[in-house]
């Protein structure tokens, strides 16, 4: 019996011995791979939205009063068709980049700042796919018949919403988004310093001023994509030589 248990414990170790670097390399694997995963969501949700945002400014008039005629046109209508069918892929680029970030922040997470990080985004992404319904909604059916009086107020109607939703609601949970995760990232140091006062003041302007212009909308996914960028560039610094 003595043999036998000898031969059972070194049976476990020699196990222990061939699963433990397999299991510590699939560990690091896992750790290198979910900040570039994070880097390549954050870079599509950003290229993806300044499309979008640029197409809808370009295409469609600023003014949600502005009368339809812009719908005849058949190429500002297939402009602002590609701009709405690029925003679900956005919004899921942006909700695959909020895993990651959660992932890659891991046990130094608070859980205060974490909530609102989360609930923000997750708003923003809701608010962003309702004004592209309805959005498109009102174009297909405008586009499909002719314009009236009534048809233009229901237009008009709709360019409203649409626009209180992006401008107003959207971008203000944008902010939010931005000011928790400029505070998260101040306290785990997961970016570079120059991202958290960027972020702070693009969270200021989202919150205040971006009634103003239609423009400052593209601050969001501008330094999204240049936090995607940084957190790239730190994972292939940290990554060591001769890893796949």
């Amino acid at each position: 019996m003595t043999q036998c248990r000898h031969g059972g414990l070194g049976e476990r170790h020699l196990n222990a011995e061939v699963t433990e670097p397999e299991r510590q390399d699939a560990e690091t694997r896992a750790a290198l791979r979910t900040p570039r995963s994070a880097a390549v969501a954050g870079i599509v949700f950003s290229v993806l939205l300044i499309c979008s945002l640029v197409l809808l400014r370009l295409s469609a008039p600023g003014n949600p009063a502005v009368p339809g005629g812009w719908l005849s046109d058949p190429a500002r209508r297939r402009a602002v068709a590609i701009a709405l069918n690029l925003v679900p892929f956005a919004g899921i680029a942006f909700l695959w980049f909020i895993g990651v970030i959660r992932d890659r922040i891991g046990a130094r997470e608070d859980r205060f700042f974490a909530t609102v990080f989360l609930g923000s985004g997750l708003l923003f992404v809701g608010m962003l796919f309702v004004a592209a319904a309805v959005a498109g909604g009102l174009i297909a059916g405008a586009s499909g018949a002719h314009v009236g009086a009534a048809g233009a107020s229901t237009l008009a109607l709709g360019r409203h919403v649409t626009s209180l939703l992006l401008n107003v609601y959207a971008m203000r949970m944008a902010a939010v988004f931005s000011l928790s995760l400029v505070t998260i990232a101040r306290r785990t140091k997961i970016v570079s310093g120059w991202l958290v006062p960027a972020g702070l003041v693009i969270a200021l302007i989202l919150a205040v001023a971006v009634g103003f212009t239609d423009w400052v909308e593209l601050l969001f996914p501008a330094w999204i994509l240049a936090l995607s960028v940084d957190i790239l560039v730190a994972t292939r610094r940290s990554q060591p030589a001769g890893a796949p």
